[in-house]
């Protein structure tokens, strides 16, 4: 009598080139040799280098949180007490405590800094050390990359703005009560997205920490500053008022005070609008950089 061959051999005994959808597979196998793993998004992937990242900046906690927080708590001490700037200031139509009126850009400044320098490190010291491999051979896409890199650095973003409201709230004389929270975490969220991305834009760009450095305190510091922190820019000359309505991060920080203060010294549709396309277009312009390897691959 002849036998009939098993499920999974030729006739003549031999393992077959196929597997049928009926065969079951051996223990612990959970997909047939050929059969793609990853099919849209490698959510393992972008946890996995999203967590690398955060873990990175938070083993260092003392100087990628803490200490923020304590600068731009010393910018406060500074302006309401060492200087004497108590008076009131005017935004909007409606009259504020001086200290009321500063402390929320102060809080969106400190997210907007460091969410850059945590973007800006990244791949920049892959290439200087020579493990930027790391990044790029990993079964991720261009968009996991570029998501995983700014999820990281809007993180240190919150979390530097979270520590800050922290000291803020128990510093007298200053209150940081939210009015609107949608708006404060709106504008947060779409402006420390627009630095982490201005920040890996520069980390593909940099050769070394100089580079860097010199995007910090020639473009990001400047512009931060000059943007209505300190001031509201009703109270400026029509040069400057100008000036101040075409840098974004005036729009950022208005929006931002807005929150909590329920005024602005801008329309916050108008500015959600313009940070909202600006980040749709940075986005896309560090995807085809990142797409093509434009100075990582080289």
């Amino acid at each position: 009598m002849s036998s009939q061959p098993s499920p999974g051999q030729s006739s003549l005994g031999q393992p077959s080139a196929g597997r049928t959808s009926s065969t079951p597979l051996p223990s612990g196998i959970r997909h047939a040799p050929g059969e793609p793993v990853i099919r849209n998004v490698n959510w393992g992937g972008l946890r996995t280098l999203y967590v690398k990242e955060v873990r990175r900046f938070f083993k260092v906690q003392l100087q990628t949180i803490w200490a923020p927080a304590m600068t731009t708590l010393l910018f406060l001490v500074i302006f309401t007490v060492a200087n004497g700037a108590r008076s009131p200031v005017r935004v909007g139509g409606e009259v504020v405590p001086f200290a009321d009126f500063v402390a929320p850009g102060l809080i969106v400044m400190g997210m907007l800094q460091n969410a850059f320098a945590n973007a800006s490190f990244s791949l920049l010291v892959g290439k200087i050390q020579g493990n930027i491999v790391d990044y790029l051979q990993p079964p991720l896409s261009t968009a996991e990359l570029l998501a995983a890199l700014t999820g990281a650095a809007v993180t240190r973003a919150f979390l530097v703005g979270c520590a800050v409201f922290l000291a803020m709230s128990l510093w007298p004389g200053v209150h940081v009560i939210p009015r609107h929270p949608a708006a404060v975490l709106w504008f947060g969220l779409l402006g420390a997205t627009f630095l982490a991305l201005v920040g890996v834009m520069t980390s593909i760009w940099a050769d070394k920490f100089d580079h860097a450095a010199a995007v910090t305190n020639f473009v990001v510091a400047p512009l931060t500053l000059l943007s209505g922190t300190f001031y509201s820019v009703d109270h400026l000359a029509p040069a400057f008022r100008t000036f101040s309505h075409v840098n974004p991060f005036f729009y950022i920080i208005s929006g931002f005070r807005y929150g909590f203060l329920g005024t602005a010294d801008s329309p916050v549709a108008l500015g959600s609008v313009i940070i909202l396309a600006l980040d749709l277009g940075l986005a896309t312009l560090c995807y085809m950089l990142l797409r093509r390897g434009w100075k990582l691959k080289s």
